[in-house]
């Protein structure tokens, strides 16, 4: 007298019922699409640029060329100082200054994907960096008469 045994799949319900084909690829997708919208439209805007500067970029970085120039290549283009591609600006950084402040000459690039006459390299503005006291000075718009990065 005994009942045989039902599915298992049959007394499930809510969350712990078994799901079909479809439903777990809607699933995946309702979740993997809109974060990849996300993450693409924070890559065009540059957001993902100044997040990753804020936590990379650290008090030893400024004695460090390579990441003060990722540096300012994320504040210049951000701040709107240039409207040129990251990609196309140049930085020279002087090394006849002491090591404690450096003068950075930012470039326009003319090669390759970067618009204007061929083997050009136009000077945007120059950027005086007191990396002990962690200043930018810049001379844009006004050569040769610095005054404080905005």
């Amino acid at each position: 007298m005994s009942t045989p045994p039902s599915k298992p799949s049959a007394t499930l319900r809510g969350p712990f019922r078994k799901r079909t084909m479809r439903q777990h690829i809607l699933r995946r997708l309702l979740l993997v699409v809109p974060i990849s919208v996300l993450m693409i439209v924070l890559a065009k805007t540059g957001v993902m640029e100044t997040l990753t500067d804020r936590y990379t970029f650290r008090p030893e970085s400024w004695f460090d060329d390579s990441a003060l120039v990722r540096h300012l290549r994320v504040m210049v283009t951000h701040n709107g100082m240039t409207q040129v591609k990251p990609d196309c600006l140049l930085f020279v950084v002087n090394g006849n200054d002491p090591p404690t402040a450096s003068r950075i000459d930012v470039m326009q690039k003319t090669s390759g994907a970067c618009p204007g006459p061929k083997g050009e390299l136009p000077k945007l503005f120059t950027l005086r960096v007191d990396r002990m006291n962690r200043i930018i000075m810049s001379d844009q718009g006004s050569p040769t008469v610095f005054h404080p990065m905005p």
